[in-house]
């Protein structure tokens, strides 16, 4: 039986799903991002209690197809920022509609009226976020932060960077070291 849960986006996430299945005595084949495949069919009292067990820790079991669709489509593109080692080899529209096998139009449509903004919006605001958490680790420098990204250049990078931060990468990593500078003389 596959369930669907809203805001698990993390490998925390996945631990805490584990756990609440574990307490109910339910056998999992798959607890992937916002998606939980069990042995087992759920009675409504098991489905109750793994609901209010996932709330205790901000997640959702949802019902609701449209609601699971959009969830699948955040957690794809939070798969591909956040966590794969290299871009898709075809263009994003083109990877999504195969994965989830829908027409990127009407998962793009679906998106924008229920979430309010564009896919395209949302991937740009996880791919800053996740530049600005390789910069503060500080392992990979910019033009392989730009490849790992998919950016055409660290031009376009930095351009879209300073877009939605106002700041430059550059700016951004002398403020992070100015702080931690600061906890130094703590």
């Amino acid at each position: 039986m596959k369930l669907y849960v809203k805001f698990m986006v993390s490998i925390r996430c996945k631990m805490v799903v584990k756990e609440e299945l574990k307490k109910l005595g339910l056998h999992y084949v798959i607890v992937d991002l916002g998606e939980i495949e069990i042995l087992e069919d759920l009675s409504k009292s098991q489905r109750e209690q793994l609901k209010f067990g996932l709330q205790k820790s901000g997640l959702e079991l949802m019902d609701d197809k449209k609601a699971i669709l959009i969830e699948k489509i955040k957690n794809v593109i939070v798969e591909m920022v956040h966590y794969s080692e290299a871009p898709p080899k075809v263009n994003f529209s083109i990877f999504l509609a195969e994965k989830l096998q829908h027409d990127y139009t009407y998962l793009s449509n679906l998106f924008s009226e229920v979430v309010g903004t564009t896919i395209e919006h949302y991937i740009i605001a996880h791919k800053i976020e996740r530049v600005k958490e390789l910069i503060v680790y500080d392992e990979l420098n910019l033009t392989e932060i730009s490849y790992l990204l998919n950016y055409s250049s660290v031009a376009h990078l930095s351009t879209q960077f300073k877009k939605v931060t106002g700041l430059t990468p550059s700016h951004f990593k002398k403020l992070k070291q100015k702080r931690l500078g600061g906890l130094d003389e703590v």
